[in-house]
């Protein structure tokens, strides 16, 4: 979930405790814990509102002065639903960084993360890529992704959807720029052999 940076320090203190959002289709769900720049977020509630009916509590909630800076403040097209999602931060680890941080792999483990990446390969439409994914993050860490797409021969977002997969399984890391293999796959990569 994208969080203007203004409201980063709010959101982590408690103090915001609400976002508007102008999309098409809603884009979160109640309950759900989002990742976002400023760690982790749960949607506690999502209410559709229209901009004249936004109340000042909740633009106060939002970090707004008034009302009129609320509804100023909305992106996208005008005649797009606007929601009004309540929220938290939350200090309860990723468990992706839990995984990422368990380089104690039996080889029971070694054999069903080989097991989920021969399926990722064999459902690609480009072909294996997740041997070649990790091997160019294990030999160039912090790189940019786009480089790393290039060298490749690949397109940088599809490239980094295709990370995004390997760090749902505790295999990567994301750096400020770039990536690295986490404890876990570098135990992995040592331990399939």
């Amino acid at each position: 979930m994208l969080i203007q940076k203004r409201l980063h320090a709010g959101i982590r203190d408690g103090s915001i405790t609400v976002l508007f959002r102008r999309w098409r289709r809603l884009q979160v769900t109640p309950g759900n814990v989002y990742r976002t720049p400023i760690g982790r977020v749960v949607v506690d509630a999502v209410e559709r509102v229209a901009p004249s009916r936004i109340r000042r509590a909740d633009a106060l909630a939002a970090g707004y002065r008034t009302i009129g800076e609320a509804v100023a403040d909305l992106r996208g097209e005008a005649g797009d639903p606007v929601y009004l999602l309540r929220l938290h931060h939350t200090d309860e680890p990723d468990p992706r960084s839990l995984l990422a941080a368990d380089d104690a792999l039996s080889q029971t483990d070694v054999a069903a993360i080989s097991g989920r990446l021969a399926r990722m390969d064999a459902a690609s439409g480009i072909g294996p890529w997740t041997e070649s994914t990790l091997d160019i993050i294990r030999r160039r860490p912090a790189v940019r992704a786009g480089d790393l797409a290039e060298e490749l021969g690949r397109e940088m977002l599809p490239f980094k959807v295709d990370v995004r997969k390997l760090k749902n399984l505790g295999l990567t890391l994301s750096l400020e720029v770039g990536y690295r293999l986490s404890p876990r796959g570098e135990a992995y990569l040592l331990l399939r052999g």
